[in-house]
């Protein structure tokens, strides 16, 4: 009985892709690592000045601010809020619907700004913040009050003098 030989030739190199992805173009440069965890104190310092709370008569033309628009005022995540609204539930007493959407007035958005402060700006512990509101409650609002109207008169004489 004669043999056939059969010859079947394999590429040497074959090209590496793992099963459904698209092989990566070699021209792309290397990503940044991503930063991960918490946050450096000047990072954290930096982003207190990007709060950007409307003034009261705006503040107060509605009644309810949803979740959404209190987080993107304060830069904060929807957990840190919900956080602090379980945490502060005497200070912070937002409406809840049906859903359970959670719905902050105008007030709570002033109270937040306060716990913002007193976390943030001045690094209170949670307890230490709760302490200080429940036992300070009139000179933290008497303190808090001044301070914003002096951060408002910094940003207002800073870009005066920017234009000068």
């Amino acid at each position: 009985m004669p043999t056939a030989k059969i010859h079947v030739t394999m590429p040497t190199t074959m090209p590496k892709t793992t099963r459904g992805r698209k092989p990566k173009a070699a021209s792309s440069l290397p990503k940044q690592p991503g930063k991960r965890g918490r946050k450096s104190f000047k990072e954290m310092n930096a982003e207190v000045d990007l709060i950007n709370i409307p003034d009261d008569e705006v503040l107060f033309q509605k009644q309810y601010y949803s979740i959404g628009e209190v987080a993107e005022m304060f830069h904060v995540n929807y957990s840190l809020l919900r956080l602090w609204a379980n945490e502060f539930d005497g200070f912070l007493q937002p409406k809840k619907n049906r859903k359970g959407d959670r719905f902050f007035r105008p007030v709570d958005v002033k109270n937040i700004h306060m716990i913002y402060h007193l976390l943030r700006e001045k690094k209170y512990t949670m307890e230490g913040a709760k302490d200080y509101i429940k036992n300070q409650k009139k000179k933290a609002d008497q303190q808090f009050e001044i301070t914003v109207s002096l951060q408002k008169l910094k940003a207002f004489l800073l870009e005066l003098k920017a234009n000068m």
